[in-house]
């Protein structure tokens, strides 16, 4: 059993060590920078399924670091929700296979409410109707799921949280972002103790 779950972490490892590492990082960056903290719109997140688990969590983060983020489900924007959308907001969407029937379906509403909205995706697939849609796309590297069927996203959604724990971090370097501005985020808990202690407030 050790030697098994050895095996599971040095493969979930290697493949982050695989994810492409393009310009498409900075130019994202640079959207998310020029709507949120210049025309002071927000971070709208989106996904399917499990993707949207890590979508959610994406948002979540950045908006705990300084940059306004909400998460949209794809399914209930089509009952209301997409008015949550703002001209200067930008989208970030989550899509292992580039194809996720909900996703392209929120791209085209979106298109019909605000066309300028840029989008961002993390996808596997740069050849999909999703990456031909995006502004910018950011590739994982399409890894081999460690799921012994192959199915179960496992390997896939960890390299989505990498991808996204990135993009917050040079995020938060960018806006100069301190553990002062941390504090005044996140009040309660062990974290809001440690951001007041290492900022003396």
């Amino acid at each position: 059993m050790e030697e098994r779950v050895r095996k599971i972490f040095k493969a979930e490892a290697a493949a982050i060590e695989k994810i492409p590492v393009t310009g498409y990082f900075g130019k994202a960056i640079e959207l998310i920078y020029e709507h949120v903290h210049v025309k002071k719109g927000k971070l709208v997140t989106s996904g399917m399924g499990k993707a949207g688990e890590i979508a959610h969590n994406i948002a979540t983060t950045f908006s705990s670091t300084g940059t306004p983020s909400v998460f949209l489900h794809p399914s209930e924007a089509q009952h209301g929700d997409l008015g949550i959308l703002q001209e200067n907001d930008l989208l970030l969407v989550v899509s292992n296979s580039g194809k996720t029937r909900e996703i392209i379906e929120l791209i085209d509403l979106k298109d019909n409410l605000y066309p300028p909205v840029p989008v961002i995706v993390i996808t596997s697939n740069p050849e999909s109707q999703l990456a031909k849609k995006a502004d910018c796309y950011i590739l994982t590297g399409a890894p081999e799921e460690v799921c012994p069927l192959g199915l179960t996203p496992t390997t896939s959604t960890t390299i989505f949280t990498v991808i996204g724990d990135a993009l917050v971090v040079l995020m938060m370097e960018k806006i100069g972002f301190t553990a002062g501005d941390y504090a005044k985020r996140h009040h309660g808990g062990y974290l809001g103790a440690r951001s007041r202690e290492k900022s003396g407030s």
